[in-house]
């Protein structure tokens, strides 16, 4: 095959070392290729080693394969040194069976590169690098918040104490204060159902009824531990949210055009933000992000048979932000996306409607980044407008007649 790129290197990376092939031309020779292949520690020195043994054979083009998370510290520092940067995916370069060493591996990815074989997977820029890596820890503590409160509410079932049947979370002011009352001492329900405040008063005979149970040290001990760390995450979130907002301010304007769309508030912005950045350039078109994503449905076929087509892999940080924002888009009257909706809901169901509204919103939102733009409601009315009436009304009748009805129309006045 022809080679495009001149001066090129493949690098398989392992936790502990790496090899990298350099392959260049040799010059005077015509098409003829020389082959170098080094192996390196993966320590900071190595690595300023390994960009300063490129820069010197003029590679131009490295490639790498995304191995958990140990290719990152090479990416940057090769990044830093000025190389056109590559990270491919490891389904996309399968080297042939009972041929697989680092090696060669190394060596089929030049090959590969040097014929512009490969294609790269999105890496963002460094300060979208960061901001995800804030969103995504973000989201983790408040996984692990939540699933603290489901403990506190374990052990108060525990200990017969039914107060989640009756207050809507255990965490909430009113029931806060009942769990520390109940830890420092307090056993008597009626004195722990008088600390209920502002709506939850009206419900003092029913707290009565529910905070009578068999609590003990054990219980106050173990109760003790979760809200101290529940207090700690929230201390937490807090310290990562002011870091968000700060490192979001530059793309204020884009979190704004992003919150005009139905179901998207500030958090799920910043996550967008932080998921597939502002420079829409790098998708070609809204497309290949849905398909990037993992939003769009896959293209399976074979002998002219068309198999699962179920959405391929993709970012699931950003298809379960959007899968959110879809359901509360849904709940969002006069909106295009509630009427889409339920009108995919009556052809494919709620689960497969609701990932086509994500896929919706995908395609809106590249379009607005890119146009630098505020979304645009197409209003609920739209398919009624655009609607073609003598077809919907042969549809209709012909359910009818399914069901075993005798239809007679009968035109009514405007």
């Amino acid at each position: 095959m022809d080679v495009i790129i001149d001066r090129v290197c493949g690098v398989d990376i392992g936790k502990s070392i790496l090899a990298a092939t350099v392959r260049t031309p040799v010059i005077g020779t015509g098409r003829k290729r020389r082959e170098q292949t080094r192996k390196f520690p993966t320590f900071a020195g190595d690595l300023d080693r390994l960009a300063t043994w490129l820069v010197d054979e003029g590679v131009t083009h490295v490639a790498m394969e995304a191995t958990s998370d140990y290719w990152r510290p090479v990416w940057w520092v090769l990044e830093q040194a000025g190389f056109e940067m590559l990270l491919v995916n490891a389904r996309d370069v399968h080297q042939l069976p009972g041929r697989k060493t680092d090696v060669a591996d190394s060596a089929w990815l030049a090959q590969l590169l040097e014929c512009g074989l490969l294609r790269s997977s999105f890496v963002p820029p460094p300060e979208i690098r960061e901001l995800r890596d804030l969103t995504r820890y973000r989201k983790r503590l408040v996984q692990d918040r939540t699933r603290e409160a489901q403990r506190v509410e374990k052990v108060l079932e525990d200990t017969g104490i039914k107060l989640s049947s009756v207050a809507s979370s255990v965490l909430t002011k009113s029931a806060r204060a009942m769990i520390d009352a109940l830890i420092a001492g307090e056993r008597d329900p009626e004195v722990l159902a008088e600390l209920a405040k502002g709506p939850m008063r009206s419900k003092i005979d029913e707290l009565t009824l529910a905070l009578r149970g068999r609590f003990r040290d054990h219980h106050a001990l173990l109760l003790r531990v979760h809200l101290d760390h529940i207090d700690q995450i929230d201390g937490h979130v807090a310290t990562i949210d002011a870091r968000i907002k700060e490192k979001t301010a530059p793309f204020d304007r884009q979190l704004r055009h992003l919150m005009t769309m139905p179901g998207i508030g500030e958090v799920a912005a910043r996550v967008v933000i932080a998921e597939i950045g502002v420079d829409m350039a790098v998708f070609p078109t809204a497309g290949h992000l849905a398909s990037w994503a993992g939003l769009c449905p896959g293209n399976n076929e074979s002998a002219g048979k068309h198999r699962s087509g179920q959405t391929t892999p993709g970012n699931p940080w950003l298809t379960e932000t959007l899968v959110q924002a879809a359901w509360a888009a849904t709940r969002q009257k006069d909106s295009w996306l509630r009427a889409r909706y339920y009108r995919l809901t009556k052809r494919i169901g709620r689960k497969r409607a609701i990932v086509a509204i994500a896929h919706s919103m995908l395609i809106a939102i590249w379009w607005m980044l890119s146009q630098d733009c505020d979304y645009q409601d197409l209003g609920n009315d739209f398919y009624d407008r655009f609607n073609n009436t003598e077809a919907e009304t042969r549809r209709l009748v012909r359910r009818l007649e399914h069901l075993g009805h005798h239809v007679v129309l009968d035109t009514t006045a405007a």
